[in-house]
């Protein structure tokens, strides 16, 4: 069905509607970094700073250990995204191509963990750690995130995509499912592999509750909590807020340029059943 050229004036119309209202917040963000602090908080609206300058981004990296949470951020979601899709994958592997009794009872279990507010899970995740040892640490950080019941039924969709003729191939030679997994399976499903890392990296990257619960000194702060301990000063210094999140966005913002067509692939990917 073709559409005529009047409804694809107002189909492109209103994309390139959805398309400003998605980039304006962040080209302001841009601009508010550049202004002085009674610009940004001028009313009505400074649109332009009068003399744009780089003295918030200065602030930022002086008054603040911004390092240290650099640092802890880039540890603590390489670590959860790795472990993390590792886990998943297997996980996702046994659940759609081993046969064991109970296997769909206990997917089913596990995917009724998706409707429960992951808020509960706090409390006994604080005292886990705490009885642990590892408050105020990466791996405290790291270790209530390393399953993910989301990107195991995503993974466990592109597996089941996957003609079950080459694993019984690879069996007849020999192979074992361990090397199965890691050598045919997982290649295959590379597309929702960049999926999985590139949606719990922004996660990992974002997720401001667990670490603003489980540490509580400065130089252990990851980037969003860091950022909202600006918040918490008597009068926001706004364009020192933005210069910020400017620079705590950069990572993720390349992830996603350089793999989003693995990533548009394997969402669209992950409704497909073989």
């Amino acid at each position: 069905m073709f559409m005529s050229k009047r409804e694809k004036w107002i189909t492109y119309g209103l994309m390139i509607l959805a398309t400003l209202l998605t980039v304006v917040p962040f080209i302001w963000m841009m601009i508010t970094s550049l202004k002085t602090q009674a610009e940004s908080i001028a009313v009505p609206p400074v649109l332009l700073p009068a003399n744009p300058g780089f003295q918030a981004y200065g602030k930022v990296l002086r008054e603040m250990p911004f390092a240290s949470f650099y640092f802890n951020s880039i540890v603590s979601t390489l670590l959860i995204v790795v472990l993390q899709t590792l886990i998943a994958a297997m996980a996702a592997y046994g659940f759609s191509r081993l046969r064991f009794k109970g296997r769909d009872a206990v997917f089913m279990i596990c995917i009724s963990i998706l409707m429960v507010p992951g808020q509960i899970f706090l409390i006994p995740q604080f005292l886990t750690i705490e009885k642990f040892g590892l408050l105020n640490s990466i791996p405290g950080l790291v270790l209530p995130g390393l399953f993910s019941i989301y990107s195991a039924f995503l993974l466990r969709q592109f597996f089941m995509s996957v003609p079950k003729e080459l694993e019984e191939a690879a069996i007849m030679d020999g192979y074992n499912h361990l090397t199965i997994f890691f050598k045919i399976m997982l290649p295959l499903i590379k597309p929702g592999i960049i999926a999985c890392v590139i949606i719990n990296g922004l996660w990992s990257w974002n997720n401001l509750m667990w670490p603003l619960i489980v540490n509580t000194s400065m130089n252990k702060m990851t980037l969003p909590v860091g950022l909202a301990s600006l918040s918490g000063r008597s009068g926001v210094e706004y364009p020192m807020l933005m210069a910020g999140a400017l620079l705590a966005i950069i990572p993720m913002l390349l992830l996603y340029i350089f793999f989003q067509r693995y990533f548009i692939r394997g969402i669209a990917g992950a409704g497909i059943k073989g």
